[in-house]
């Protein structure tokens, strides 16, 4: 079939010249298309896990090594050059996949967790009331807690540090990681939809001089959390009790039951109370 549709485009090809430089201008927009969506999903990658500075760096260098090289050879001629290049790069990607095929397999393992996938598989949960549910006798006990719901941006290296829970999401749960002198009440929780993932996980710091001093390290993991990704950051403070949020690299404090609420609809995608 491919055969004969490839020699009835070159029929067709020959016997009109118009249609000839149509299905060429044709094949460039389909071949661009192409290396835009390669490099898009690579860049988007780097994004989503916070990729190391190593990694971009790299992928920088590799880029524009290629570039300069083409640029050169093209403009010079180097025929020797160009026979190198071409005996050295099937070794050079062997090698990159040798040296980051933990990245590679972070890669594809997070294949399954794009927003688009999770669209299709999400279940009509619970996890709004019930997350407040949890938050609200932790805000009344004072007792801390700090959860970070996961959005587009993959948290998957930072559960790496913490205790994997794998759960689904319920108020008594999240309750038992919390209570103080439990073993995983220390550092945050991340939730993937309507899962908790991990306990005891460390988010990096805010730098933000700006933040009031009387604020705390949960407060200041949140922001920080919130500055490097898009995820949503609530804080249980143990001093005030008070609940606030982190998103967008802003710090929301103090924060009613209803307003939180509201909040966490937004976050699920869900217009009214759950």
């Amino acid at each position: 079939m491919i055969l004969v549709a490839d020699a009835l485009l070159r029929r067709q090809e020959v016997a009109d010249p118009a249609f000839g430089d149509w299905l060429g201008l044709t094949k460039t927009l389909i071949e661009i298309a192409i290396f835009a969506l390669l490099f898009y999903v690579v860049l988007r990658f780097l994004w989503a896990t916070r990729g190391s500075t190593l990694l971009k760096g790299l992928g920088v260098l590799l880029v524009s090594g290629v570039v300069l090289t083409s640029v050169l050879v093209h403009v010079f001629h180097l025929d020797h050059v160009a026979w190198l290049v071409e005996q050295l790069a099937p070794s050079v990607v062997l090698g990159l996949v040798v040296v980051f095929h933990p990245e590679i397999r972070r890669a594809i393992v997070q294949l399954g967790d794009v927003r688009v996938f999770r669209r299709l598989f999400q279940r009509d949960t619970k996890v709004v009331p019930r997350l407040v549910k949890a938050l609200e006798r932790l805000s009344q006990d004072h007792v801390g807690a700090l959860i970070a719901i996961e959005r587009d941006a993959s948290l998957s290296d930072l559960t790496e540090n913490g205790h994997t829970i794998d759960a689904e999401l319920n108020s008594f749960l999240i309750e038992s990681i919390f209570f103080p002198n439990s073993a995983l009440h220390d550092g945050g929780v991340i939730v993937r939809g309507d899962r908790i993932v991990a306990a005891s996980c460390l988010f990096p710091l805010s730098q933000n001089q700006d933040l009031d001093k009387r604020l705390g390290t949960r407060h200041r993991a949140a922001l920080g959390l919130a500055e490097d990704t898009d995820a949503f950051v609530i804080v249980v403070s143990e001093e005030t009790g008070k609940v606030s949020t982190a998103s967008g690299g802003k710090l929301h404090y103090d924060l009613t039951v209803e307003q939180l609420m509201a909040e966490l609809n937004e976050v699920y995608g869900r217009k009214g109370a759950a």
